[in-house]
């Protein structure tokens, strides 16, 4: 049959969440062509923020993979540029002299950065926050500078911030009012948040316009309009967005600020519709994820000819996570003489709740700290309800998800309501949040819903929530949980990765990306002497031993026990450097040196000229052991915590482990290698060690809990390796040992490590993995298969 043709320019989250709306209502339909700009698939651009803190990945953020354009037919051109809309022969030309005729065509080019227009804002060094280039761009600098000025104290420059400290650098947050993020909230919670964030190591300038930016070909400075000057290597603008209207207005289409739509995304021009951050509808361009999926909901509807009341507008909310610190607002956030307020305040707790009330009606609310009734908030407020009817409640989480109508919204971002979910636990049989979330996209984007889902899971369950919430599915190949299969892979005898997927009855006959690394290690920690790696499922940096950078080349880190290094070893690097015309040479955060920007086909040649082992730090293992100088040299020092760290990290390296792991020892108290923000963190006190567990120092900050106390070096390698070990046998597959241990309970831990019989076994069983690891850079460079497997013939993709 004859398909009509829908061309896309523009392929992020609103536009490709209409599409996906279209197909549901029309499925074989339409033929369908999308332009991108960017060189991916759909992603979550809520999430870039974390790709540049650092603890997520591209493909992590990813919504619609590649798999998903091809399984429905859909033409994507991504890095390709749609220059020019001809309306009256209806077709569209590219930057790479493309035309591709259309029946109709959706504008969905979303919304530019709004770079402040002031001397010097073209120099090298200054870049907004908004795509993926931009997280590049920004994580390539904090390798070589250190000092860092965000312009914008909104969401995005706070994000932004985090992400920067995470890396390294110093931070300076400037914001052209005495309110950080002041769309959102209050001036009451504006200053609980400065406060909160301060203690995290932003520095905030307020109230300052910038007038110039200084420097050579590269920033080096920033000029307020008071005259101040603050040092500054990178400067990130994060000062707003506008909508990216350009090729609309070129082609005609009405434009204001945003291009004009109807209450179905029509556009001026009969066939041509607009969606998402490039829209203005009613006069309100919208920037939030929920509003912009309502829009294409609507226009989907009308795209197919279904009948629908249109796209009336939103009452916006926020529910976010900023830095660590929830907050959340909807509606009115400022009161007025015509306005009266519900108020909260607990500054020696952090918390903070306001309620705005206009003629007996909420209108709007601010909370700060506790969130855990923005749901509740968010469904009264919407519906203008009395005041009467929030002050008469109490509701616990189950008492309000049992009042709620099916037809209320949940997920404001999917348009997911009570009754969908419901519907879909019970027909389909789902038990885990992660099981909601994949079948009707609750929670899918900014996440904000997830208690509420969980909520209404547990509701619909009953007494089989606790038993069924606890087994999330390994990954979308599989109904079955991490103990599920780490069960079967005992029981019965499972020797590898597709052998596990064809008796336990995977959904896809390869598996994952997700699932293939975690078979390979659950298999290789249930046998670790018998069984024989799969370098296949392993990540490419795992595979190839170096870390891959975004321009095809790697960075290679020798191992420096304990961060202590000789001149001999120096010379080595130095020359190694030399002859390989290495272009970047970094002293890592962990107290090692980074080769950055060598050559694949040269990695065994220069792993044998250095004659040094693995630093492990591209694997899911210990990466180092940092440590501080110690008694040796340091007056306040009361241990040897360089011998210590040497030999911890002698004794551990090379054992695969769920996530990387990196250790710590520090002398006495002062803590100057960071010991308590590590995984395992060792402090030296009079006398004994202390021993931490479970810190994080990176998206998450996350400080370590003591563990316990010894008095003998003997002592201190005996419960890091019953640790160790019960981390590798309990936790989930790329889990940190911060997220395991508050999901198992430092109690729990202590408990099952405290008994002696438990203990020994836990190190009997670490002892035979470690007995068989082998050095990987030296078993590359004596095996001329694996050289011309990987180096030579192989070609390594990004």
């Amino acid at each position: 049959m004859n398909q009509e043709k829908i061309v896309m320019i523009g392929n992020g989250m609103a536009g490709v969440r209409s599409i996906e709306e279209i197909l549901n209502v029309r499925p074989d339909h339409f033929h369908i062509t999308i332009f991108g700009t960017e060189p991916y698939p759909n992603y979550n651009r809520i999430q870039l923020s974390k790709v540049l803190q650092g603890d997520t990945t591209i493909s992590d953020i990813t919504l619609n993979d590649w798999n998903w354009y091809e399984d429905h037919d859909i033409k994507l051109y991504s890095g390709e540029t749609v220059v020019h809309i001809n309306t009256k022969e209806k077709f569209v030309q590219t930057n790479k002299e493309r035309s591709v005729s259309y029946d109709k065509l959706i504008i969905a080019t979303g919304s530019l950065p709004f770079i402040i227009p002031v001397p010097g804002s073209d120099k090298e060094g200054v870049t907004a926050f908004r795509d993926i280039q931009d997280c590049e761009k920004m994580i390539d600098c904090s390798k070589v500078y250190k000092k860092a000025a965000v312009i914008g104290g909104g969401l995005l420059g706070l994000e932004a911030a985090r992400g920067l400290l995470n890396l390294g650098m110093a931070v300076d947050v400037i914001h052209l009012t005495d309110c950080l993020m002041d769309r959102q909230l209050d001036e009451t919670a504006s200053k609980m948040l400065k406060k909160e964030l301060e203690k995290q190591g932003m520095k905030f300038l307020m109230n300052k316009q910038t007038a110039e930016i200084i420097g050579g070909d590269r920033v080096e400075a920033i000029r307020f309009g008071d005259g101040e000057v603050i040092d500054a290597d990178l400067v990130v603008m994060a000062a707003g967005i506008r909508p990216n209207t350009g090729l609309a207005k070129e082609s005609g289409i009405e434009v204001n600020r945003g291009i004009l739509v109807n209450d179905y995304m029509e556009t001026s021009i009969p066939g041509v519709y607009a969606v998402g951050e490039c829209a203005e509808h009613r006069e309100v361009v919208y920037g939030l994820v929920a509003p912009l999926y309502e829009q294409g909901k609507a226009m989907a509807a009308h795209i197919c000819s279904e009948q629908a009341t249109g796209y009336e507008g939103s009452v916006l909310s926020t529910q976010l996570k900023v830095s660590g610190v929830d907050v959340f607002s909807v509606g009115e956030i400022v009161e007025d003489e015509e306005t009266k307020t519900i108020k909260m305040f607990d500054d020696w707790k952090g918390v903070y709740k306001k309620i705005i009330i206009r003629d007996g009606k909420m209108t709007g609310a601010v909370l700060f700290g506790d969130t855990s009734e923005g749901s509740k908030l968010l469904r009264l407020i919407n519906k203008r309800a009395n005041v009467e009817e929030y002050m008469g409640t109490e509701e616990a989480a189950e008492s309000m998800v049992a009042t709620m109508a099916d037809s209320e919204l949940v997920c404001g971002c999917n348009g997911v309501t009570k009754g969908t979910i419901t519907e879909a636990i019970k027909k389909i049989g789902l038990t885990t949040f992660e099981e909601v979330k994949a079948c009707t996209s609750a929670s899918r984007s900014c996440g904000g819903c997830k208690s509420l889902v969980v909520d209404i899971l547990a509701h619909t369950l009953g007494d089989e929530f606790e038993k069924a919430d606890r087994k999330e599915p390994v990954c979308g190949c599989t109904t079955l949980s991490r103990d599920d299969v780490v069960e079967a892979i005992r029981e019965k005898g499972l020797t590898y990765t597709r052998e596990v997927m064809n008796v336990l009855g995977w959904k896809t006959e390869d598996g994952c990306s997700k699932c293939r690394p975690a078979l390979n290690y659950y298999l290789g920690m249930i046998n670790p002497v018998e069984y024989e790696d799969e370098k296949e499922s392993r990540f490419v940096n795992e595979r190839m031993h170096a870390n891959i950078q975004k321009d095809g080349t790697y960075s290679v880190v020798p191992r420096m026990y304990g961060g202590v290094t000789s001149a001999d070893d120096l010379r080595k690097i130095a020359d190694v450097a030399d002859k390989y015309e290495v272009p970047l040479i970094k002293v890592t955060g962990g107290q090692r040196i980074d080769l950055f920007g060598v050559k694949k086909e040269d990695l065994p040649d220069v792993w044998a000229d250095l004659g040094m082992p693995s630093g492990y730090a591209y694997g899911k293992t210990l990466r180092t052991v940092k440590t501080c100088v110690g008694e040796s040299f340091c007056r306040f020092g009361t241990q040897d915590s360089i011998g210590m760290g040497i030999a911890m990290e002698k004794k551990f390296e090379r054992i695969g482990t769920p996530h990387k792991v990196k250790m710590a020892v520090s002398a006495c108290p002062r803590n100057c290698a960071e010991s308590g923000i590590k995984d395992i963190g060792v402090v030296g006190v009079d006398g004994a060690w202390e021993i931490y567990v479970g810190g994080n120092g990176g998206t998450h900050l996350r400080a370590a809990d003591l563990f316990c106390k010894v008095t003998t070096n003997e002592e201190v390698m005996e419960m890091i390796g019953a640790f160790l070990q019960y981390y590798r046998e309990d936790a989930a597959y790329l889990e940190r040992t911060s997220v395991w241990v508050e999901r198992v309970g430092l109690d729990h831990i202590k408990e099952v490590i405290a008994d002696k019989a438990t203990r020994d076994a836990l190190n009997a069983r670490i002892a035979e993995a470690l007995s068989v690891t082998k050095e990987p850079w030296k078993e590359v460079i004596e095996s001329e298969k694996i050289r011309k497997e990987l180096y030579e013939t192989v070609r390594v993709t990004k």
